[in-house]
């Protein structure tokens, strides 16, 4: 196959929801032997076009050809699977009471028979050691208990691994936003490999350096269209932007004149469990970052930050901006407003009658402010797109009125356009005298800490200043010496 020949062609597809017209007219082709780069603010329409090519939603209109096949009005989960379309989704769609294994088998039917645990587990093994090798998961595994970094391996494996259906495309929904970036550049190393054997990808993704370095062509959606088409090299960070009708521009944190933790109260001081880490503290309006490989403690003491619990001494009140959405983040039965008004509920008291008028009020006003998709805030909050649910997440915690922000890699599947303005919100709070701690996977977001700490086997292992923070300290105190 020639890097010309095509593989998958989407002609005038539009698909919408009510009065919210997600897709319009989009005419797309996928080729054999390239990685196309996907890019778009949230809500531009990515998400929904490829769950259209993977059919889990049906097109009003349009039509959809795979490998010279028609199959417009004939495309559902089982029959893109058969046709070799592959799709990792952005809210993961593992089992969570079944093992490594038991879903790998949910995959792959062919697998069958008196053997088929030992033949699942040599399957998602295999992959799992050639896509992210020294992974660290057992096939006997249970999904549930895995962190979110390891349940995306797990998911991407299961992609990428071959029965007796070839993976001829295989979609990517920001497939590295749980991943540290050291697991990030395993995976793009094998996207790479896979592509020059003449696969397919689609690689959805808001972190723009990802998407210039390893796609071939990009393609940039905004409003559900597509905007721009052009091969990669044609592109920049910048005109990405543009193309996506954002503005992001890098304001760095002050550096000079005396520093926070020279005049500012101690507002936290905890430790992770390991007796020989290092005391993380954090001063009032400061931010500081939680650095190091994933899965390394960050998370564990952010929640016990939340709780007040044992090993940590907190002054004030705290909300949380959960990094695993699904599970820990929104309430997936309730309407947007109520996901944000949530957090501030005891304002909205009067004479203990909840006034809801005001609440919505409220949740419109961050629903502006935030930029959040979405017509009516009285719509559910599953009718979002993941990166806007996460903007609900954030306006939930900053419109509450806690002294202190605790962040668990926030911002999974959120386009650079809205990180920039958090960014300016997060500098406006602490101006404020907020505090937040932040646990982020990108390396770039650890720019707008005061402080930052590095995580490595459940402990804290190095002590940076910002003007001391650079990536390569990062990355050196995240090993060991001896690793």
């Amino acid at each position: 196959m020639t890097a010309t020949a095509t593989v998958v062609l989407l002609d005038g597809v539009e698909k919408s929801f009510g009065a919210v017209r997600a897709l319009k007219g989009v005419t797309l082709e996928l080729r054999f032997g390239e990685c196309l780069g996907l890019v778009g603010h949230n809500g531009a329409g990515k998400s929904t076009l490829m769950n259209v090519l993977s059919g889990n939603l049906a097109p009003d209109t349009g039509r959809i050809e795979v490998d010279g096949s028609d199959i417009t009005g004939r495309l559902t989960p089982q029959n893109a699977m058969n046709h070799g379309v592959r799709c990792v989704y952005q809210e993961l769609s593992l089992c969570p009471n079944l093992t490594v294994a038991e879903n790998a088998r949910i995959s792959h039917p062919s697998i069958s028979g008196p053997g088929w645990r030992r033949a699942a587990r040599q399957l998602i093994r295999d992959m799992l050691d050639t896509v992210f090798p020294e992974h660290g998961i057992s096939t006997e595994d249970v999904v549930g208990d895995l962190s979110i970094a390891k349940r995306q391996m797990v998911e991407i494996a299961r992609a990428f691994a071959v029965t007796t259906a070839e993976a001829k495309v295989v979609i990517l929904d920001e497939p590295t936003s749980s991943l540290d970036a050291i697991a990030a550049k395993k995976l793009l190393a094998h996207v790479r490999r896979y592509v020059e054997a003449g696969g397919t990808c689609v690689l959805i993704s808001h972190l723009l350096a990802e998407i210039l370095d390893t796609s071939d062509r990009i393609v940039v959606m905004r409003d559900g269209g597509v905007v721009a088409l052009d091969l990669a090299m044609n592109f920049n960070r910048n005109s990405l932007v543009a193309a996506m009708g954002s503005v992001a521009e890098d304001v760095p944190r002050g550096v000079g004149g005396p520093t926070i933790r020279e005049s500012a109260p101690i507002v936290v001081e905890a430790r992770p469990k390991a007796p020989t880490s290092l005391f993380l503290t954090a001063h009032k309006g400061e931010v500081v970052g939680l650095a190091g490989l994933s899965s390394q403690g960050q998370a564990e003491l952010l929640v016990n930050v939340f709780d007040h619990a044992a090993g940590a001494t907190v002054e004030g009140s705290v909300a949380l901006v959960a990094g695993d959405r699904q599970s820990d983040g929104i309430f997936p039965l309730w309407s947007i407003a109520e996901n944000i008004s949530i957090g501030s509920l005891r304002r909205f008291l009067h004479s203990m009658l909840l006034d809801h008028g005001q609440a919505r009020a409220f949740a419109d006003e961050w629903r502006r402010r935030i930029g959040i998709r979405t017509p009516d805030v009285d719509e559910p909050i599953l009718s979002l797109s993941g990166g806007n649910q996460q903007k609900a997440l954030f306006a939930r915690a900053l419109g509450s009125r806690a002294d202190i922000i605790v962040m668990d890699d926030p911002m999974r599947g959120v386009d650079v356009g809205t990180k920039q303005e958090v960014y300016g919100m997060i500098r406006e709070e602490t101006a404020k005298g907020r505090t937040f701690l932040w646990y982020t996977t990108e390396m770039d977001e650890l720019r707008n800490c005061d402080h930052v700490y590095v995580f490595r086997e459940g402990s804290i292992v190095a002590d940076l200043t910002r003007a001391e923070m650079t990536e390569e300290r990062v990355l050196h105190a995240s090993f060991r010496s001896d690793a």
